[in-house]
């Protein structure tokens, strides 16, 4: 019996840069009642996942930084960051490669420019930023920085394989087509879910993950039923026990039918 469902939001339950269907808040309203666990699992920043939970009705605790920070009714359950040091590499490497970052540090968002790419972030997902720059900032608690380039998607795959290589201290993962994340190596989905199963006492035939991007790799690792969307990449299909619908067709809601 499934009792707790574990899913990715954007492109898994949000169609990116869109909203959620009637059909997904309808199904999720159901699982609510039912008394069966969602979490959401996300890169997004506390704060922004904070919103997503309230919109969806979930009264769980909310994993945000991929991993790096699990908070439950505003007390933080588990939290990873970089080091300063490690912050500080990234920051010089964003600046050699003349790629722009998001420096994530205490829960705010940071840009050293009001630029066209935090811009757009921002506008997408609803979120605050502040512009500063990043050598005046006491990084105290640097829950993930984020590099972006919406130009050119196949910059970011090349970055992704070359600083894994080059920061193995760092976990890196691409979280979009656009995104590269850079965080504490403990601040990935398959621990923040290792954490939850360990938290409810479940077993990992009782835990389904779900999600479309290559982060999602470590969401699938965690559970004992995995699902990849239809819009998933061809790595996170490859490791799936089941192929869903995309998210614009209601993939997370013809999953949740086919496996409940």
């Amino acid at each position: 019996m499934i009792k707790l469902i574990a899913t990715d939001i954007d492109g898994t339950i949000l169609i990116p840069e869109k909203t959620f269907t009637q059909e997904v808040k309808n199904c999720i309203n159901s699982l609510n009642k039912r008394g069966i666990k969602v979490v959401v699992v996300t890169g997004r920043m506390n704060s922004a996942a904070e919103l997503i939970a309230q919109e969806l009705g979930l009264k769980t605790p909310i994993v945000s930084y991929q991993g790096g920070l699990i908070t439950f009714n505003e007390k933080v359950l588990y939290e990873k960051y970089l080091t300063e040091a490690q912050a500080q590499k990234v920051i010089k490497w964003g600046k050699q490669e003349d790629i722009h970052l998001n420096l994530y540090n205490n829960d705010i968002l940071y840009s050293e420019t009001d630029c066209y790419e935090v811009q757009r972030y921002c506008n997408n997902l609803h979120t605050r930023y502040v512009v500063e720059k990043f050598e005046n900032i006491k990084k105290t608690k640097v829950n993930k920085l984020l590099a972006i380039d919406y130009n050119n998607p196949e910059r970011i795959n090349t970055l992704e394989k070359l600083m894994q290589k080059e920061f193995p201290d760092i976990y890196i993962v691409k979280s979009t087509p656009y995104f590269l994340e850079f965080s504490n190596k403990e601040a990935s989905k398959y621990c923040a879910v290792k954490f939850l199963q360990k938290y409810w006492n479940l077993k990992s035939e009782e835990i389904l993950t779900i999600g479309d991007q290559n982060n999602d790799i470590e969401l699938l690792r965690a559970g004992g039923i995995k699902v990849a969307m239809g819009n998933a990449t061809d790595d996170l299909k490859s490791i799936a026990d089941y192929v869903t619908d995309t998210v614009e067709n209601n993939g997370f809601v013809k999953a949740v039918e086919m496996l409940l």
